[in-house]
């Protein structure tokens, strides 16, 4: 049996995947991955997501410059989410989002309304083309 199949893959043929930054702890994202993309992530050593709207796979940091160098893959105890462990590179260490932001999860809600509590780091218009 192929480690692949130990995860519980939704009808789509996907898996939810959390992005967390291996010295900090911080949340960085949440994507998707399908069989190919998390066969392709253990092989590089590189996060490579299934991006929905685009249909196709995307290695992060294709545009951007903003790789996820990985460390560890986990799977949950249901084996159907995956946690990977990353170092955020690029050409700014340390933006996940295309935001530019170190987080995509900036917003919290305070008073029935959802409050972006941290910064831009980098326009994104400028980082992306």
């Amino acid at each position: 049996m192929n480690w692949l199949d130990n995860v519980k893959w939704d009808r789509d043929g996907l898996v939810p995947v959390i992005a967390q930054e291996a010295h900090t702890k911080d949340v960085l994202m949440f994507a998707f991955m399908n069989r190919e993309a998390l066969a392709e992530t253990a092989r590089r050593g590189e996060a490579v997501y299934w991006s929905r709207s685009r249909g196709r796979l995307w290695h992060k940091g294709e545009e951007s410059g903003h790789i996820q160098k990985v460390h560890e893959i986990r799977l949950d105890c249901d084996a159907d989410v995956v946690l990977l462990s990353v170092t955020q590179l690029g050409h700014e260490p340390g933006i996940a989002c295309h935001t530019g932001r170190h987080s995509c999860f900036f917003q919290v809600l305070r008073d029935d309304a959802w409050v972006s509590v941290d910064p831009v780091l980098k326009d994104p218009a400028s980082i992306y083309k």
